[in-house]
């Protein structure tokens, strides 16, 4: 019986099925995760990454871990039960659970062959520690696309919103906000990863905050996509061919922005200009990360201008948006060096890893800067 209920590995078990299946020429799948409300997704997600290769491992956070990461109500099972449901999986191999918020010294213990990872991240968005220490084992990592409509958030908001499901009194932060909590929009026109950035810090507890819409003007924009599938309203606003926003785009952001009653707009990624039609209703509560160290390099193409010159270092702002293009009031800034040989893309990829800490850093921060909400 104790055998039946040795739901985990420890991870000696797991490094001896590593390199049995390396002897046999096979390869091993890595993933982590906190897995507290297994759905749909989190099975369909477990079965792609399992295709991947020869044997599954799942590296689970503990009770422990995942409190710190989300917060004193979560998890919603506890690690017991949550190995139990996931070993059972006819996909998954081998359930290790783990009590640091990070997978680093798993990796390196473990070295998996192949390591899998959500569509709520990138590459580029991944931890950089935990990247550094899949590079160095040479593991090849994998992102798998998320299931549409299937997260553990959208899943949390269907129980929440049920008035026969008694889980109300579950706490996610994301979409049952606390009085104090700073209630955003974002704005984008692309990819979404400071979008991913700030839904992640929230998801992690380090940013008390509750995203009540995304917003773009770009109609098939990977950000809109993204937010959909987290759970998220996302809206797209036909802004009209000019850089600058028309003033009818202009008056229905207002109106759902007020419509939601956000307190900051973050502006991430947002190639459109505001005029005061939205900055005198929302006046130093809009907020915009430029790849630069303003006030230099103001504009598009920045940390491309920056290599051109000759700077020896460039970096991130986040700052105020008023009618000067990133001219408004400087908030935090992150210095990266240029290094000899640098492409205007290796900049610029590290110039996004500081942009997606500094980001959420700063909107945490925001009351206890003084700034306004209303």
């Amino acid at each position: 019986m104790a055998d039946e209920m040795a739901w985990s590995s420890s991870v000696e078990d797991a490094r001896k099925l590593r390199d049995a299946l390396d002897a046999a020429g096979k390869k091993l799948v890595f993933t982590n995760g906190c897995f507290d409300l297994l759905h749909a997704g989190h099975v369909r997600y477990l079965r792609q990454a399992r295709a991947l290769g020869d044997a599954l491992l799942v590296a689970l956070n503990s009770d422990a871990s995942v409190r710190a990461l989300k917060g004193p109500s979560r998890p919603v099972t506890s690690q017991e039960d949550r190995a139990e449901i996931m070993r059972a999986l006819a996909s998954v191999d081998c359930v290790v659970v783990f009590d640091e918020p990070r997978v680093t010294k798993l990796i390196k213990s473990i070295k998996p062959h192949i390591y899998a990872k959500g569509g709520d991240y990138t590459i580029d968005s991944l931890d950089s520690g935990e990247r550094a220490a899949l590079e160095k084992i040479g593991a090849r990592i994998e992102i798998l696309p998320l299931v549409p409509g299937r997260s553990t958030t959208s899943t949390l908001v269907r129980l929440m919103q049920s008035e026969t499901t008694p889980v109300a009194s579950i706490k996610y932060s994301a979409h049952e906000p606390e009085a104090s909590t700073l209630r955003l929009a974002i704005l984008g026109s692309g990819r979404g990863t400071n979008f991913d950035a700030v839904h992640r810090a929230i998801e992690q507890g380090t940013l008390d905050a509750d995203i009540r819409v995304v917003i773009s003007d770009v109609a098939d924009a990977p950000i809109l996509q993204k937010a959909r599938e987290l759970g998220y309203e996302a809206i797209h606003l036909e802004a009209g061919t000019a850089a600058k926003m028309s003033a009818a785009s202009q008056k229905q952001l207002c109106d759902i922005l007020r419509k939601h009653e956000v307190h900051v707009v973050v502006c991430a990624g947002f190639m459109r200009i505001l005029t005061e039609l939205v900055l005198d209703d929302f006046q130093d509560r809009i907020v915009n990360i430029h790849p630069s160290l303003l006030p230099k390099f103001k504009g598009r193409n920045a940390w491309v201008r920056a290599i051109e010159e000759g700077e020896l270092e460039s970096g991130c702002t986040v700052h105020l948006v008023t009618g000067e293009i990133d001219g408004g009031r400087i908030l935090a800034q992150e210095t990266v060096p240029i290094q000899l040989g640098d492409t205007p893309e290796q900049l610029y990829e590290r110039i996004q890893e500081q942009e997606h800490k500094l980001l959420p850093r700063v909107l945490a921060e925001w009351r206890a800067r003084g700034l306004p909400t209303e």
